[in-house]
């Protein structure tokens, strides 16, 4: 382990070669440039391949391809980006081929502004792409959790033969913290892929092309009823969350990513205050962790927040999911490129205390 003061797209894009990836494409868009510019030097030093593609749709069917191979492989994007990525997406999650997709947000809709906002969550946790499929999204709320949650990221498509979806921010892309990094993993330590990967060769050694995976009617929804058990199991063993200070607490304010530190430094303030307020922050969005708010005591929890940077709100919709009526959920948003600021959230508990 070795420790760096480093911006968050480079521990992002160090933390994905440390993790065994060996194969990136991409293509330029404010506010990530800085994972595909580093990798683009340090992929070559590993042994690995970097290619800034002539467009996204390009990059992320290079993506399909490379990791269809076996080895491990990324991409990554801000919205617009994402947006033209969705067919590329489609076809991982549909030959169950494991990838690392990285979205350093921004505001929208359209291109919208380069500064950061949370905007992306409908479609990063409900509709990456067409076919009703999901992905694995996970959210950090700083650059440790950024490289620490890249790093595992690849573990997970492993695991489960899936595209896993990172969901970080412009303001996480480009604040610099120190990082304690992770490991290098050892190629020849990693699990497995010979079960699945592509090796088929004709009779002349050339590689044939591979196919899509397109079964027809029952065969089609014998495959979706497949991916159903798979997102059930999901939601059964690997939704995360954190808790802060909710024990004792007679309101509730949750958020994910970058938004939920603003909001635990409001909660700090607020108990110095001598007001019983908590936080509840998602790590994984989907699977949604909503077993964090099924626990709740709701005879004791006044009231909610729900605090995002996105307008209008979309992290509250599955909130609201989750709490199924049983407490008033306040909605604290912003949107655009405006950051969330911790008076604003302390503002909206004290207004409604």
């Amino acid at each position: 382990m070795s420790k760096e003061f480093i911006k968050g797209n480079e521990a992002i894009a160090e933390a994905a070669v440390r993790a065994g990836c060996r194969f990136f494409a991409g293509y330029p868009i404010t506010p990530q440039n800085e994972v595909p510019e580093y990798l683009s030097a340090r992929l070559p030093e590993v042994g690995g391949h970097f290619i800034q593609g002539e467009s996204e749709i390009a990059s992320v069917f290079m993506v399909f391809g490379v990791a269809a191979t076996g080895i491990r492989s990324m991409t990554s994007s801000s919205g617009p980006g994402f947006a033209l990525k969705s067919e590329g997406i489609s076809f991982l999650a549909g030959g169950q081929i494991p990838a690392v997709l990285v979205n350093v947000s921004r505001g929208g809709p359209a291109i919208g502004t380069i500064e950061p906002a949370q905007q992306d969550y409908f479609s990063a946790v409900h509709a990456p792409a067409p076919g009703g499929f999901r992905c694995f999204v996970i959210a950090p709320q700083n650059v440790q959790e950024a490289a620490d949650f890249v790093y595992e990221a690849f573990d997970i498509a492993d695991k489960y033969r899936t595209p896993v979806y990172v969901l970080a921010d412009g303001m996480i892309g480009n604040m610099m913290e120190v990082v304690e990094l992770p490991k290098m993993r050892d190629l020849a330590e990693l699990p497995s892929n010979d079960s699945w990967r592509f090796n088929k060769y004709n009779d002349d050694g050339s590689a044939r092309i591979l196919s899509t995976y397109m079964p027809m009617g029952e065969l089609m929804q014998k495959k979706n009823k497949e991916m159903a058990a798979m997102y059930e199991a999901w939601e059964k063993n690997e939704q995360r969350w954190e808790e802060y200070m909710v024990d004792d607490a007679e309101y509730i304010v949750t958020a994910y990513g970058s938004s939920a530190r603003i909001a635990k430094s409001a909660v700090k303030e607020l108990r110095a205050e001598g007001v019983k307020v908590g936080l509840i922050r998602a790590i994984t969005l989907f699977p949604f962790p909503k077993d964090a708010f099924a626990k709740l005591d709701y005879a004791k929890v006044k009231k909610m927040f729900c605090a995002e940077m996105s307008i209008p709100g979309q992290y509250i919709y599955d909130v609201q999911n989750a709490v199924l009526g049983q407490s008033q959920i306040i909605p604290i948003q912003t949107s655009g490129g405006v950051i969330l600021e911790t008076d604003m959230v302390v503002a909206a508990v004290k207004e409604n205390l």
